[in-house]
């Protein structure tokens, strides 16, 4: 169950067959392992990060798919390399829940720039805050190794790569800090080989939760405020006057319930139902490179 079980099992509604929690009173199973074959034909994985490959192994192995919560991390890159194998072989469907790209206005940006109505897209740079610092602090396992970094930079990564497709290898970090936090609570990573050139920052500091993006490029501008759980928020379009002036503006704003948990849960239902094969590059993409930014935040932290 972990810390996003509950809304999990909402969404599967119907679906839901049974829980499982080593500590969490209610819960119908202590271990996966208890749990009948028979009874189930996937698992949502809501778990911390140490866990995840033997948990997967187990599931993918008993041929059953799996929608497990963000990031996918691992030891080594063979250890995803093989759950993708162990998964296309056993004829199942592993997924790493992004909910985000479920984001109404998320989904409406990438149409956005797939569409070239942007023209060419200079500059992408996103923010992404929370308030949980002392949560974080107060954990048991939180508060240790990357920080926010695996935490709010996978979700700020995978959006890049949502959005704009293949990113390469070249982002760094820029910044890195822990001022209320052992683990950093604010960085800052980007790339400028990248095209577009590319600003991820990210804290646990922001005492009121926000997501901002702005997209600078040849005919126009494209800003984000805000998500829908802490609404309202709002899509903005500009349109580029020549030589300059005041653009044309266009808005759309939403105020509504989040309803990414339900889409993304009706999405891995439907890749499962129409038997779509695992693919987890995107996944190695990530490990790959949070792990090279975990080891450059931490040595930029260590100098603040």
């Amino acid at each position: 169950m972990g810390v996003q079980g509950p809304k999990r099992k909402k969404a599967a509604g119907e679906d839901f067959v049974a829980s499982v929690d080593p500590v969490k009173e209610g819960a119908d199973y202590r271990s996966i392992e208890d749990v009948p074959l028979d009874d189930y034909d996937a698992a949502i994985a809501c778990i911390p990060d140490e866990p995840k490959v033997d948990l997967l192994n187990y599931l993918l192995l008993n041929g059953k798919h799996v929608l497990v919560e963000k990031p996918l991390w691992a030891e080594n890159d063979a250890d995803i390399m093989k759950l993708d194998a162990i998964a296309r072989e056993n004829g199942v469907y592993c997924m790493t829940a992004y909910n985000h790209r479920f984001e109404p206005h998320y989904v409406r940006m990438r149409d956005l720039i797939a569409s070239g109505e942007l023209g060419e897209i200079y500059r992408c740079r996103m923010f992404y805050g929370n308030g949980t610092a002392r949560l974080v602090r107060e954990s048991e396992w939180r508060d240790q190794g990357d920080g926010v970094l695996p935490d709010l930079g996978s979700h700020l990564l995978d959006t890049a790569k949502f959005w704009f497709g293949d990113l390469g290898d070249n982002f760094r970090a820029i910044s890195a800090s822990c001022f209320e936090n052992k683990a950093p609570d604010h960085v800052v990573i980007g790339s400028d080989s990248s095209k577009p050139k590319i600003e991820l920052e990210m804290t646990l500091l922001q005492w009121r939760n926000h997501f901002t993006c702005d997209i600078l490029a040849e005919k126009g501008t494209a800003h984000i405020r805000s998500l829908c759980k802490w609404g309202p928020s709002s899509l903005t379009v500009r349109k580029r006057i020549l030589p300059s002036g005041r653009p044309p503006e266009e808005t759309v704003t939403l105020v509504q319930d989040d309803p990414t948990w339900d889409a993304e849960y009706q999405y891995f239902r439907a890749q499962c139902l129409e038997g779509t094969q695992t693919d987890l590059s995107n996944d190695l993409w990530l490990q790959k490179t949070l792990r090279q930014l975990g080891q450059e935040a931490l040595k930029e932290a260590a100098k603040s």
